[in-house]
């Protein structure tokens, strides 16, 4: 028995590295072994996306028999799904499954069209390749409840101003909201607001009733009002942010939500959303942490820390300009645009790398 060669058994650990990843590839080519996946993977590929019925019938396979396979692979994360109208078309949504595919059944046609290119379960997303982590603002991103907040916030301050000058205050517009309180920590938003008409109020303590004159106070107001106007309407996500968060996890992706406001679980499950999310920085964490609010970049920054992931390598997704240069300052890979608010000039000029007015526009795109 020759003896132990201690530098090559090194050198085979360090590339062996994790067990568990090598198990994990191992069930995956257990499921790319089977003929009839494979079959429907390459048909999916260059049928670019492409429903059961018609997967069948070019794969020689029944509708029942397709079904249960594409369960399986998107479980995988091999494919997403989806649904235009009634109709749901599937995609390969795997880097290293698509680079398999040229190697079992290179392209039949080279003058033919073919969309994608090697790795492409980013672009299939919208995004550059080194991403693999992103990082969703939620409120006019994920959900419908932007517009609760911007309400709640009319209320509060048109209140206190008609309180403190009378009939003849000037109102709290949408302009206003956009400038001075949109993405920001909610008592950064009363202060930012409230220096733009050159009001100075005590800061008073986190427990101020909501009829105090203190920064807290006012800010306490806001959160009760918009509080019960969620638990009056409800909370409804976008139904293109869906498709993109079922995209993005079946694509094995990271996500993350990153929001000012101190009600973020209660919006994610009320939107169905938490099931999506491995990390959550909002108004509590933020106080927690002691972090700057938006446009600083420290929110940003610690959904990132708590991915495990490098700026470099996470998208930031926002609605918000403070939100957008929040993204650019902290240097992350790509800025998302979300324009819900007739203002994609301002996002991009704060540093957004692509503006859309719905994220399912990424996955078209």
């Amino acid at each position: 028995m020759e003896p132990i060669d201690p530098d090559r058994v090194e050198r085979a650990l360090d590339g062996l590295g994790d067990r568990a990843t090598v198990r994990e590839w191992a069930d995956r080519f257990a499921i790319l072994a089977d003929p009839s996946r494979l079959t429907l993977l390459v048909c999916i590929h260059y049928a670019e996306e492409i429903c059961v019925s018609d997967l069948a019938t070019a794969a020689g396979m029944s509708d029942t028999a397709v079904s249960h396979a594409l369960r399986l692979l998107r479980a995988h994360g091999l494919v997403t799904g989806h649904r235009t109208g009634r109709v749901v078309r599937y995609r390969l949504a795997d880097a290293t499954a698509h680079d398999l595919i040229h190697h079992v059944r290179p392209h039949p046609g080279a003058g033919r069209h073919h969309r994608h290119d090697a790795g492409t379960v980013r672009n299939m997303l919208g995004l550059p390749e080194e991403i693999t982590t992103c990082l969703f603002d939620l409120d006019g991103v994920l959900t419908g409840t932007a517009e609760l907040h911007k309400q709640a916030w009319k209320q509060t301050f048109d209140e206190f101003l008609r309180a403190r000058d009378g009939d003849g205050f000037r109102p709290f517009t949408e302009r206003d909201y956009a400038d001075h309180v949109d993405g920001r920590p909610r008592f950064d938003g009363v202060r930012e607001f409230l220096a733009s008409r050159e009001i100075t109020l005590p800061e008073g303590g986190p427990d101020d009733p909501p009829d105090r004159a203190t920064v807290h106070g006012v800010g306490n107001r806001k959160n009760d009002l918009v509080l019960a106007i969620i638990d009056e309407r409800g909370v409804r996500p976008y139904p293109g942010s869906v498709r993109y968060l079922e995209a993005a996890r079946d694509a094995g992706l990271k996500i993350g939500v990153v929001t000012s406001s101190a009600n973020g679980a209660k919006v994610l499950e009320g939107g169905d959303l938490t099931q999506f999310v491995q990390a959550r920085i909002d108004g509590v964490e933020i106080v927690k942490q002691g972090l700057r609010g938006k446009p600083a970049p420290d929110s940003f920054l610690a959904g990132a820390r708590a991915l495990d992931t490098e700026p470099a390598a996470a998208a930031v997704f926002e609605d918000a300009i403070a939100g957008v240069k929040a993204g650019k300052t902290g240097e992350f890979g790509y800025v998302v645009g979300v324009n819900r608010a007739d203002q994609a000039d301002q996002l991009r000029a704060a540093g957004a790398d692509v503006v859309v007015d719905d994220l399912a526009e990424l996955l078209e795109g």
